[in-house]
């Protein structure tokens, strides 16, 4: 899947939120945040279940559901995101860039996109 269809991907899951949401507008950006907060609690949760950290529980998880939380986090996130501005796929590139520019050797992907 291209940037693009990803992008596409989320910005139908928004639509589709947004559709069943039934409270006012301005509040659905902070319960789409605080759902972020959830899915980062489930993720530690796989991981405390992977490791076998809880003694009442055991191994209650495995690495392969740590990752698929990983991946809940990281959509909610892109949903959120994009609740918050139309133009979510511009906004992330240019703050991946930022990020990497910031952290990345030259020549190891802190050059700047050019689509």
């Amino acid at each position: 899947m291209s940037d693009e269809d990803t992008w596409t991907t989320v910005t139908r899951l928004h639509d589709w939120l947004t559709a069943h949401q039934t409270l006012p507008p301005g509040q659905e950006i902070v319960l789409r945040v605080l759902k972020l907060s959830e899915e980062v609690g489930e993720a530690a949760q796989a991981v405390i279940g992977a490791t076998g950290q809880n003694p009442r529980k055991g191994n209650s998880h495995t690495w392969e559901d740590v990752e698929a939380e990983l991946c809940d986090v990281v959509i909610t996130a892109m949903v959120a995101l994009r609740t918050l501005t139309p133009d979510a796929s511009a906004v992330f590139a240019r703050h991946l860039d930022r990020v990497a520019a910031r952290s990345l050797p030259t020549g190891e992907g802190a050059e700047p996109r050019t689509s």
